[in-house]
């Protein structure tokens, strides 16, 4: 079988694809930020589990160290203390990282922070206080590490940034959370002009938005409502570590490498439907 590359014809290899391959992650280095729960943890264990490399961060080691310890040798996995809130803090975490990797396969921009309040009383720091991590901190950290993922890119797989965005960013959500679901909605955007621009580096830059999982964020949400939540989900549950494990791990293989400047939703068909 030959497919068409410019005025050159390439000899695909399609004939020997071995499916283990086409989505392994062994012994890629990836960086995880807000790994120590919820979301950010689902894929780093995912990840770690596979064979990668990994690293968590966040600004609470006890909680790094004690999903470490979850793994109980199941994988490769180091915590940094790191506060993304800050174009400091993401360049101290570069650093740190650069001091004992030469390159990054895959970087996911999960850290984020939320805010909750009626419309009359929404104060301007809960502006400040999730704009700073949710999209400015997703930019400077991805700025900071271009060099590290462009050592690690090929053409045929590519080093990946994956931004955790939210379907509060696709559709209008139930909760007064005004400068959350406007930030994740500019992570969609970014991730999109990011992807323009860091292509030529052979960089791919993707969006996952999840919908309800079990997270820190969502706890005291589920607790209240989890039954009405539960219904509002087109398939009936919501995400699992899997669900989230599963999409982080394809968009980081050889079986994601083509895929860019994506959101994508993983939401058990809440934003596809309503």
């Amino acid at each position: 079988m030959t497919d068409r590359v410019g005025n050159r014809e390439r000899k695909s290899s399609m004939g020997g694809l071995d499916p283990a391959e086409l989505f392994s992650i062994r012994g890629k280095i990836a960086l995880v930020t807000g790994g120590g729960s919820g979301i950010g943890w689902m894929i780093a264990e995912g990840y770690a589990r596979a064979g990668a490399k990994v690293y968590i961060a966040s600004r609470k080691k006890a909680e790094l160290e004690a999903r470490i310890a979850e793994l109980g040798g199941g994988g490769d996995c180091t915590a940094i203390v790191a506060d993304l809130s800050t174009e400091a803090g993401c360049n101290a975490l570069g650093d740190e990282l650069e001091s004992r990797e030469d390159k990054l396969d895959i970087l996911v921009n999960n850290a984020g922070a939320n805010w909750g309040a009626p419309y009359e009383e929404f104060p301007e720091s809960a502006w400040d206080r999730v704009l700073n991590v949710n999209v400015k901190g997703v930019f400077q950290l991805t700025r900071r590490l271009t060099a590290m993922l462009e050592r690690a890119a090929s053409a045929e797989d590519p080093a990946r940034v994956i931004n955790i965005g939210s379907i509060d960013g696709i559709g209008v959500p139930a909760l007064e959370t005004y400068s959350y679901s406007a930030s994740k909605a500019a992570v969609h955007h970014l991730t999109r002009v990011l992807a323009r621009k860091l292509a030529p580096r052979k960089i791919t830059v993707n969006a996952v938005a999840p919908g309800p999982f079990q997270s820190r964020m969502m706890r005291v949400t589920l607790e209240r409502a989890g039954d009405a939540i539960n219904d509002m989900v087109p398939l009936r549950r919501i995400g699992t570590p899997e669900d989230m494990a599963g999409i982080a791990i394809f968009l980081a293989s050889r079986a994601g490498a083509y895929v860019d400047a994506a959101v994508i939703p993983v939401d058990g068909g809440i934003s596809g439907t309503r």
